[in-house]
This record gives structure tokens, sequence and C-alpha cells, in this order.
């Protein structure tokens, strides 16, 4: 029985025949090989490199805007006594750690896959991602003792035009950041074979997520900004670790989702935002194909999603015609540019085979 593999990145289709050496059940019709005319050829992505370097420097220039700010703010919480700057900077400490490891994504993203590590480094962000929870767990941790002590013991001062003026240099700060992340990045050109412009704003996603972060700490900063003026003028000063225990709830809030996002990748589910039997019931509709099978859908990091299934069909000559549908199809409609689908003859055993069955 002869079948046939494509692989999108190579769009390629090979013989498994011709593949394992066996010449003389090759189908002739391929000579062992042939070409799927797919429209976009894999390798194009590496075109969007120029917009991957683009990305990459806006967020060094926020990650070292970042790290400057988080000093001060650092300094700032420890003249003013106040533990709700402590609980902000920390959380800015938490972006800053996200926007490294959106960087080493990035970088990780162009280096070469190679015979040891056959994806590439995809996953480095994942690893990243672990560790920057646990730093940040850690941290808040500290800083809600400390919050849970000065509450019991009640004995600490607030300086409030210390508290203040940090509050406010963060708030302007939060908007300096918002403003490079939005539009230093926002006239990028992406050349491709559809000659693309990007003038709309940021669409690489580690940008986009750099963005929601910025926001969250803008609001947090008010937060503090507010609690420093309830402190000046009512001499409310409990407010101070009440932020803290609020600021705190909202980290572990925000890196519960990165948890579950970690989890799903590390397991290798289906991504959440992948429709699984939708992908499923899209591969059935396709001519020629008698069922599916042994179709896996998982994510290589938070945002390049992988593919593989076999194609069961009833006329194994139009398999060239079958594949190149399927990349199509996989591409256009569930925008999965790595997939590697099998074709193969179908055998009546498949109805039965608990191994071929839909999930």
């Amino acid at each position: 029985m002869t079948e046939y593999v494509a692989d999108q990145q190579d769009d390629q289709l090979i013989s498994t025949d011709r593949q394992n050496g066996n010449f003389e059940n090759a189908d002739p019709h391929l000579n062992g090989y042939g070409n799927l005319e797919i429209s976009e050829h894999c390798h194009s992505e590496l075109l969007n490199d120029q917009a991957d370097i683009k990305s990459e420097r806006v967020l060094i220039a926020v990650a070292v805007l970042s790290a400057i700010f988080i000093v001060a703010e650092f300094a700032g919480g420890f003249i003013a006594h106040s533990l709700a700057i402590m609980t902000d900077a920390g959380h800015m400490l938490s972006d800053l750690l996200s926007f490294i490891i959106s960087i080493i994504a990035i970088r990780a993203a162009r280096s070469p896959a190679n015979q040891r590590h056959s994806f590439g480094y995809q996953r480095a962000e994942i690893l990243g991602a672990m560790l920057s929870i646990i730093i940040i767990w850690v941290l808040t941790a500290i800083l809600v003792l400390l919050a849970i002590q000065r509450i019991v013991d009640d004995n600490y001062e607030i300086h409030t035009p210390s508290m203040i003026i940090t509050a406010v240099a963060g708030v302007v700060f939060n908007i300096i950041m918002f403003a490079v992340l939005r539009f230093g990045h926002a006239h990028g050109h992406s050349h491709g074979h559809g000659h693309s412009h990007s003038h709309g704003g940021p669409q690489n996603v580690n940008v986009r997520a750099a963005i929601v972060h910025v926001i969250g700490d803008f609001v947090q900063s008010v937060g503090v900004l507010a609690a420093a003026i309830i402190i000046k003028y009512t001499d409310y000063k409990v407010a101070d670790p009440i932020c803290t225990f609020l600021f705190s709830i909202i980290v572990v809030c925000t890196s519960f989702w990165v948890i579950r996002d970690i989890y799903l990748v590390l397991m290798e589910a289906t991504p959440k935002h992948m429709d699984y039997s939708a992908i499923q019931n899209d591969l059935m509709q396709l001519s020629n194909v008698q069922t599916v099978h042994s179709l896996h859908v998982w994510s290589l990091n938070m945002e390049k999603t992988a593919l593989s299934v076999h194609l069961a069909v009833v006329n194994r000559n139009n398999a060239i015609a079958t594949m190149k549908e399927a990349n199509q199809m996989l591409k256009s409609r569930h925008a999965i540019k790595m997939s590697t689908v099998q074709v193969e003859p179908f055998e009546d055993i498949m109805n039965t085979c608990k191994h071929c069955r839909p999930l």
C-alpha cells in the first residue's frame, strides 16, 4: 500500500515507498516526489523577519524604560514607606520579565532547528514564562506578609508627598510606555507575497501582549495615586496595605491565566482558539476524502500551532490534489501554517478500528 505524506513546511509530496527505498512500488506518476504548487511557499515566512526585528527593538526599548522606572519606583516606595508602591513596582517587574520573555521568544523563533531540537527553540518562551511566574509569586508573597505585619503592628508612617510624586510618575511613565508600544510599531511594513502594509497598530502578538500589561500597570498606578490622596487628606494609612492586598490579588489572577496557557502547551492540548471538531469536519468535506483519523492539533508556543493528520481517500491517484486542497484549507480557514498531512487509500477496516475512530 503506497501512502503519501505532505509537509506544509516543505510544500512537498513524498511517496512513503520512495521514502523507504522501495522504488518498485512507488507511484510512477510522481516519480517519488511532486510539488504541491501551494501559492505561498513555507519559507516565505522568513520575509517577516524584518517585522519581528522591529517588534524586538520596540520591546527592548520598553524593557529598558521599565527597568529604569522599576528601580526608581522601589526607591520611591522605600522613601515613602509605601508597600502599595512596592507592590506596583513588583507588578511592573513581572511585566519586565514578560517583555524579556517576549524578546527571547522572537529571537528563538528565528533560531534554526537542528537534529537535537527539530522544532527549534519555540518553547523557550514557555520555560521563561514559568520562571517569571515563580519569581513574581515569591515576591508577592513577601509583600503580602509585610502588609499583614503592618496591619497587626500598626507601627508605620507613610510619607504621602513622596508617595504622590511616585504615583504620578508611574501614571505618566505608563502613558509614555503605551505610546512607544502603540506608535513605535504602528508604521511597520510587511512585504511578503501579498505585499501587505500595516498601519493600524502593532501586529506582533508579543507587542500586543505588552500593551495589555502596560494598561494594567496604568490602572494600578492610578490606584496607588488614589490611595496616596486618601492617606494625605484622611490619614487613613491602612489604605496602603489594603492596596497591597488588592494588587497582589490582581497579580495572582493575571498569572493564573498564564499558568493555564503553560499547562495547555506542555500537555500538547488543542489550542483554546482552535475548534478541533470544525477542523475535522472541514477535512472530511474535502473531495476524495472518505475518513479522517489520527488528527492531532497542538501548540509549539503561545502563538504557533502545529497539526498532523491522516486522510483516507477513495482514489489515490488524486492524492496530490487532495493534499493541496487540505493544506490550503488549513492555512486559509484555520491559520495553521505548520501541518503534516498523510494521504492513504481507504480500507474497510478503518470503520471499525479503534485507533481510526474520530475523537
